[in-house]
């Protein structure tokens, strides 16, 4: 329901404001969902940047994880 708080529209302006509004809803309802953005957590790149090379030594296999 759109109700007019101020002035007095005439017929017309009051179409081409509804018309406005109506567009703006059929093309909020027909664009797609957008995608959940990824959070810096779950990115794996994070942690790459740190370990690129793992270093030679007793405890190396604790360098070459890689989290999911």
């Amino acid at each position: 329901m759109i109700k007019v708080v101020r002035g007095n529209p005439t017929p017309e302006e009051l179409a081409a404001a509804l018309a406005v509004v109506q567009a703006r809803a059929a093309a909020g309802a027909a664009a797609p969902p957008a995608a959940p953005a990824r959070s810096e957590w779950s990115n794996p790149a994070r942690l790459a940047a740190a370990h690129r090379v793992p270093h030679p030594g007793p405890r190396a296999w604790r360098t070459t994880y890689w989290p999911a």
